[in-house]
């Protein structure tokens, strides 16, 4: 069945108008990251997307059926939230990160869920980040 028509694009929460926020559903190019293709069953795209983000130095915090919340602190103490939606009707993973405070977020958000992407894509030894 696909997903609500109504929700936001791939399940995530709406970024705020600050300009602290990053998303697979942004419409605007310098907010926007490519979401990710699923490829794997569920429960091990989750298992793995749990790996890449504690070897970032986030933290999950829920783990639902098909999505998962982490939260990353910055080096000055700020806390960044990080969402995942797994999309298993169209086959793709939605990122959103997103700063708690503060305005300006000097692309740190992006940068982060580029090398989200970047880790969980990247499969030197078969199956491992």
């Amino acid at each position: 069945m696909p997903p609500d028509a109504s929700a936001e694009p791939g399940g995530l929460p709406p970024c705020p108008r600050r300009p602290n926020c990053a998303s697979s559903g942004h419409e605007r190019p310098e907010r926007r990251v490519e979401p990710i293709t699923l490829s794997l069953p569920l429960n091990r795209a989750l298992d793995r997307m749990d790996v890449v983000i504690a070897r970032l130095g986030g933290k999950t915090i829920t783990r639902g059926r098909d999505s998962l919340q982490a939260e990353f602190r910055t080096f000055l103490g700020f806390v960044d939230d990080v969402d995942v939606f797994f999309d298993m009707y169209n086959k793709t993973i939605h990122l959103r990160s997103a700063s708690r405070l503060g305005w300006w977020d000097f692309g740190v958000n992006r940068r982060r869920l580029e090398r989200i992407r970047e880790l969980y894509t990247h499969r030197p030894n078969g199956d491992t980040p």
